[in-house]
């Protein structure tokens, strides 16, 4: 029975694990498809060696699957899923990855905090300098809990499950209601890598 069970147990392993690979792939194609109009606006704000970075954001927001594909018209006029096509997404997206990179690199703090606050806004590139000058887990959580949340309504630290790797292992898959994504620079490192593993 025990010897049965195991056999089950890896015959399922084995299928979810040949799933993961076969969804990555196709949604790394996906957002691959994108490449050339990401260079071309990319090499227009003078950031032509970031593709790879934009990319990954594409990855983050949406995997390729919304019209708004850099999840960019909130930076643009502040309401949510109002771009209607991909090259304007593409092209704000860049637009806004390329200032908050700029201001990042302006202030002296690393690259990684630039990425985090495209999630955020700029303003977070202001608060790590005031604390340390590095993009950390706790920091970001603390931004989001006192004020990102906060400034979209939610004052009493109310969260949501976003479960993945990261966030159970940091703090049981949890996000604050209207506070951003803390792991938001992790995931985009994280899937800049799955890119290259899966661009076959």
């Amino acid at each position: 029975m025990l010897k049965k069970f195991v056999s089950l147990l890896i015959l399922v392993l084995v299928a979810l694990g040949a799933f993961y690979v076969y969804r990555t792939h196709e949604n790394v194609k996906r957002v691959l498809s994108y490449e050339p109009a990401v260079k071309k606006s990319l090499q227009e704000q003078g950031l032509g060696n970031d593709t790879r970075l934009a990319l990954a954001i594409i990855y983050t927001e949406t995997k390729g699957k919304d019209v708004d594909v850099m999840q960019s018209s909130e930076s643009l006029n502040g309401k949510a899923n109002d771009i209607g096509n991909e090259s304007e997404s593409i092209t704000q997206g860049v637009s806004n990855l390329a200032k908050v990179l700029e201001y990042a690199s302006e202030k002296k703090v690393d690259v990684w905090t630039g990425v985090q606050a495209y999630n955020y806004g700029k303003s977070y590139v202001d608060y790590v300098v005031a604390h340390g000058g590095k993009n950390t887990l706790a920091l970001s959580k603390k931004y989001s809990r006192m004020v990102v949340a906060p400034s979209l309504g939610n004052t009493t630290g109310e969260t949501y499950y976003h479960l993945t790797v990261d966030s159970l292992m940091y703090n049981q898959g949890k996000l604050y209601v209207n506070g951003g994504n803390i792991f938001y620079a992790k995931e985009v490192q994280y899937h800049m890598y799955l890119m290259d593993l899966f661009d076959w």
